[in-house]
């Protein structure tokens, strides 16, 4: 009966979920062509957070002491599922945005309201001069007070587990002297996970970790900050999986 009652339970949330999005996304983005995506923040925040609230998930923001809620940062986060975005941009008080798969972008609807977000727009093994193109707009985002959010693996977790990360996002702040705020997302991969349209009753915490500077940084120093800021983000995610639970189970 539990079963039959999940799956029930999980249509209805992604219906209504659905519906909710591209009505109040696209008024959003409507709006976004008259006034400044930065004066029509707080109700795009709202918009995100009653997203999660309509696909029946709790929340709760974990803010370190040495995080710096006002200045510009790059915020290295795991990832886990679709979902992502929407924790994200409940979870960081500041105006921020993406980079995402330039395939993304040709989704029909989705990836013309994301561009009229501003997301930035990667692609997989573009080369220097994609590597160029990206860092140039990540500058322009930054020095005009625009937080950056990367998913450093690159990719959705398939066991929970934070992946390797990846190190262009971590060349980037470097190069940038931009400072990086490390992010961990927990019980969501209890929620929902890749490959699958399940959504379970669950509660999603975001931790945002202390401020980590990379002006003083050097070049070959950076192997050594990749691996700190993994320990810092998978830390929180790893103690919050459940090894045996019935979710991941399947």
């Amino acid at each position: 009966m539990r079963k039959i009652y999940l799956i029930a339970r999980s249509i209805f949330l992604w219906i209504v979920s659905i519906i909710h999005f591209f009505t109040v996304c696209s008024l959003l983005v409507l709006l976004g062509t008259f006034v400044d995506p930065r004066r029509n923040d707080r109700p795009q925040r709202l918009f995100f957070r009653n997203i999660l609230r309509l696909a029946g998930v709790g929340f709760e923001v974990k803010y370190a002491d040495a995080f710096d809620r006002q200045r510009t940062s790059i915020f290295i986060c795991n990832h886990v599922n679709l979902f992502d975005a929407f924790v994200i941009y409940s979870a960081i008080p500041q105006f921020v945005r993406g980079l995402e798969l330039d395939s993304h972008f040709k989704i029909p609807a989705y990836g013309w309201m994301m561009k009229r977000f501003g997301n930035i727009p990667v692609s997989r093994g573009g080369g220097p001069s994609q590597f160029k193109k990206t860092l140039e707009r990540v500058r322009s985002h930054i020095q005009s007070g625009i937080s950056i959010i990367i998913f450093a693996e690159g990719t959705r977790t398939r066991d929970g587990s934070v992946g390797p990360f990846q190190k262009g996002g971590f060349v980037m702040a470097h190069q940038l002297g931009a400072p990086i705020v490390p992010m961990s997302i927990c019980g969501s991969f209890q929620f929902n996970r890749k490959g699958s349209w399940m959504l379970y009753p669950s509660k999603i915490t975001v931790y945002l970790h202390d401020t980590v500077e990379t002006q003083d940084i050097q070049r070959h120093q950076l192997d050594d900050l990749i691996t700190r800021v993994h320990q810092i983000v998978s830390g929180p995610v790893e103690a919050s999986l459940p090894r045996n639970s019935a979710v991941q189970n399947g």
